[in-house]
């Protein structure tokens, strides 16, 4: 930035008052908090962090200096204004996966088709996405993710969201498109998973694999896959990769 454009040093003084004032008026409203989720202290927040953010790009502007507040993002949810005892909910969860290791997904697929007189199509297994419909068919999703690894699968982000709503939805209302109106102002809590929350953990540990205790494990994939198609239990059924747990 030109010096012709940076803030005057009264600009960065008012900005700072404007923190000072918004941090009086965020305690006020806690202070006179009405309940768990009161709007007015969920706007004093607002006003709080809308204000530390502008003191703090003008004092950089103009001292090349920052402070040590960090200012949440916008992936908050806003004041629940549901019912205050719902008497149904409903719970909306994303996991999201990258297919991995196709071949350890679609060897695990045969074992299913082996091993179930009533998988459907013949060969469905021979393709990733019929893979898929083959494991989530015969798997729970919570099975899925505990042992998404055997499946050749890596975990992403997850997010799960409890809403509250005043009746329960008739049979098949929302089965077209289930996930369209969802009202943030009903979520009663979320849960967020996600790989971005460790990066400031991740700096510097994995380079040679030691962190993890992965550098120096054999390479055991050419032999596991040399035997999925073969590994069933006394039963018939799917034997489980340990391998990998």
């Amino acid at each position: 930035m030109s010096d012709a454009a940076q803030p005057t040093a009264a600009e960065v003084r008012a900005a700072a008052e404007a923190v000072k004032t918004a941090l009086d008026r965020h305690l006020a409203a806690v202070e006179r908090r009405s309940g768990e989720e009161d709007p007015a202290v969920y706007d004093a927040f607002n006003e709080l962090a809308a204000a530390a953010e502008a003191y703090d790009e003008l004092l950089y502007d103009r001292y090349d200096e920052v402070t040590p507040f960090e200012i949440p993002g916008e992936d908050t949810l806003p004041p629940y204004t549901g019912p205050e005892e719902p008497s149904a909910l409903s719970v909306l969860i994303r996991r999201d996966y990258a297919v991995a290791e196709p071949q350890r997904l679609m060897a695990q697929a045969r074992r299913v088709e082996a091993a179930d007189e009533d998988a459907p199509g013949a060969g469905a297994s021979g393709t990733v996405h019929g893979a898929l419909g083959l494991l989530f068919g015969e798997f729970e999703p919570d099975e899925i993710a505990s042992r998404h690894k055997e499946f050749g699968l890596e975990e992403g982000d997850s997010t799960l969201w409890v809403t509250a709503a005043d009746e329960s939805a008739e049979p098949g209302e929302w089965l077209e498109a289930p996930f369209e109106q969802v009202d943030p102002e009903r979520v009663v809590c979320r849960f967020d998973v996600s790989a971005v929350f460790d990066e400031e953990f991740d700096d510097g540990d994995d380079e040679d694999g030691d962190e993890d205790g992965e550098a120096d494990l054999p390479d055991l994939d050419e032999d596991l896959d040399t035997d999925l198609d073969t590994d069933l239990d006394e039963d018939g059924e799917p034997a489980r990769l340990e391998a990998d747990r």
